[in-house]
């Protein structure tokens, strides 16, 4: 028997928080090719964070041509959310924090392993605006006495597999459903005395409009 339901058409269906991003992306490259005053930049800005289908989206990067030459669709964009965040050369592998603290955070490339130590001190990895140089990357977290919260955004694949001794390895939040084309994040490790916090949160937008 065939499905007679009919096939609920593109513009209707609800926009993720990574299609909002991606059309957040294309409005800031327009504004440095001089396509957009920051008037229609703020009001574009404004209108895709409060998108819910694909249909509110659409319009905002219509007039404007994709980055390759190509008009950009929202089909494509739901096709591929994770499109060209993953692959390329990994930045640095390790952290290490004694008696300190270590931060990586907004723009910066997660190796195939990357392992950070805290000893004493406290580390912060945020990969909510990374690149990652492998659909799948590993990161090692040793904490003594110290502690580690990593962040990661919706949609991603996570796996938290590390163990606590007098400490803790904890995962707050569930990522969701994993998108398509999204990079597979394992954490692993030990803690002693110390602790591992993975969080999840989504990127946000007032810290898009403070780098331009």
């Amino acid at each position: 028997m065939s499905d007679e339901r009919p096939e609920k058409p593109l513009p209707e269906l609800r926009a993720s928080d990574a299609d909002r991003d991606r059309v957040v992306e294309r409005l800031r490259d327009a504004v440095a090719e001089g396509r957009l005053d920051m008037e229609e930049f703020e009001e574009r800005l404004d209108a895709a964070y409060k998108s819910r289908t694909y249909a509110e989206l659409e319009p905002l990067t219509r007039d404007l041509p994709a980055p390759t030459g190509g008009p950009l669709t929202t089909a494509t964009a739901a096709a591929e959310p994770w499109s060209g965040r993953i692959g390329g050369a990994g930045g640095s592998a390790t952290a290490v924090a004694v008696m300190s603290g270590f931060q990586r955070k907004g723009r910066w490339t997660v190796p195939a392993r990357f392992d950070a130590v805290a000893f004493w001190g406290g580390g912060e990895l945020d990969l909510r605006e990374a690149e990652f140089g492998q659909r799948e990357v590993v990161i090692n977290c040793v904490a003594v006495m110290g502690g580690i919260e990593i962040t990661v955004p919706p949609g991603v694949e996570l796996d938290v597999r590390g163990v606590g001794f007098m400490g803790a390895f904890d995962q707050r939040d569930d990522p969701g459903p994993v998108e398509r084309g999204a990079p597979r994040v394992v954490v692993t490790g030990f803690a002693f005395w110390g602790g591992v916090e993975v969080k999840v949160k989504r990127r946000k937008g007032p810290s898009l409009r403070k780098a331009l």
